[in-house]
């Protein structure tokens, strides 16, 4: 059957990518501050450029902000440079670097980045955590060198992958590992906390409607510029087996975050088994489980990163009703199983039309019991 490419207003939505919904402790937005938004024209400006391992892509639409844009992705390029594990002398590998030695002094825009990554680590009944890089850099998912380690060395490895060994000196900015070996890795959460820093610095720069697309990460913020009557955009879910752009349905939304992880995004193959990069902070291995993809829509993009990483480690059954639970926070989630069945949390059902081309049906709710 012919698969749809979803594509509105010029936004691909392409979404194939633990927690609370509260996230942590931050200074509230005062909109009050935020200076008067230009007007909304329908066509915006725009800029794509391929960062932190992936493609992304900003959109907005209000007039004359062209330049509100660019510095956007200055900002962008260089959290991304300072957070990877894979750059020599970035932030993150510094940390890395002096673990079991001494604290290291970080920047005060990273900073925020690692002290939400403790806080979900914290609260995210042990699905998600920060110190899980001795596993990602054990596997190497995603890079050309990856590979299925020995068992025994994954034995030795998980045994480092503990975020309470993170201490965190709010006063100075500092960050240590006490453990010899232990290393950050803070993929989990950087393109939601990014994403919502973008969010902040369009308002305070007087735009008021925008794409923001990480990598699949996306946030659609304000009333759509076709102006119907609800201010809903359209938005496209992936199909986690397809190209980026190729959508199982859609759903309208705004002012939230889509966030999807999915196993097909970045995998290593071998001996016809597919191995995900979503890593099982307890086994030190890829989750195991029946899910192929899970979309969350939330209000802020890093609730979104991590409750999708914690809803792979739960399974469809438990993951569901752990969602479920999180309705009144304004937290839905989409979930699609390797047999290409989709489930659909309570607060979504009727907003969640699934494409009757693309070979995916909607699974009984038997199994979800």
């Amino acid at each position: 059957m012919k698969l749809r490419k979803w594509i509105y207003l010029g936004l691909v939505a392409t979404l194939v990518i633990p927690l609370t919904a509260c996230g942590p402790t931050t200074k509230k937005d005062k909109a009050a501050s935020y200076p008067k938004p230009t007007k909304v024209v329908q066509t915006p400006s725009e800029n794509t450029e391929f960062m932190m391992g992936t493609v992304v892509t900003l959109r907005v639409y209000n007039k004359g902000k062209q330049g509100v844009l660019n510095n956007a992705f200055k900002v962008l390029k260089q959290e991304a440079k300072e957070v990877t594990t894979n750059q020599k002398g970035s932030e993150i590998d510094k940390i890395n670097a002096a673990a079991g030695k001494h604290p290291v002094t970080i920047s005060k825009d990273i900073y925020p980045m690692v002290k939400a990554a403790y806080y979900y680590s914290k609260n995210s009944n042990e699905s998600f955590d920060m110190a899980i890089g001795p596993i990602t850099q054990l596997w190497r998912i995603g890079f050309p060198d990856a590979h299925i380690p020995s068992q025994a060395a994954i034995t030795k490895n998980v045994k480092l992958v503990d975020y309470t060994k993170v201490k965190l000196n709010d006063k100075k900015h500092s960050v240590y590992l006490e453990k010899k070996g232990m290393k950050l890795d803070l993929g989990g959460i950087a393109k939601g906390f990014m994403a919502d820093q973008v969010k902040t610095y369009f308002r305070q720069h007087g735009v008021s409607t925008a794409i923001i697309d990480l990598g699949g990460n996306i946030y659609v913020m304000g009333d759509s510029p076709k102006g119907t009557k609800s201010g809903n955009w359209t938005v496209g879910i992936q199909d986690p087996k397809a190209t980026r752009g190729t959508s199982i349905g859609s759903i309208p939304t705004k002012n939230m975050s889509i966030v999807t992880s999915g196993i097909y995004e970045r995998y290593l193959k071998k001996n016809g088994k597919i191995y995900s990069h979503l890593m099982d902070p307890k086994t030190g291995a890829p989750f195991q489980n029946n899910l192929m993809g899970v979309s969350i829509i939330s209000k802020k993009s890093i609730d979104g990163d991590g409750l999708s990483t914690a809803t792979f480690d739960k399974g469809l059954k438990d993951g569901m009703a752990y969602i479920n639970a999180k309705a009144d926070k304004g937290i839905g989630a989409i979930f699609i199983t390797k047999d290409k069945k989709v489930y659909v949390s309570n607060n979504l059902k009727k907003k969640f039309t699934l494409f009757g081309d693309n070979g995916y049906k909607y699974g009984p709710a038997s199994d979800l019991k």
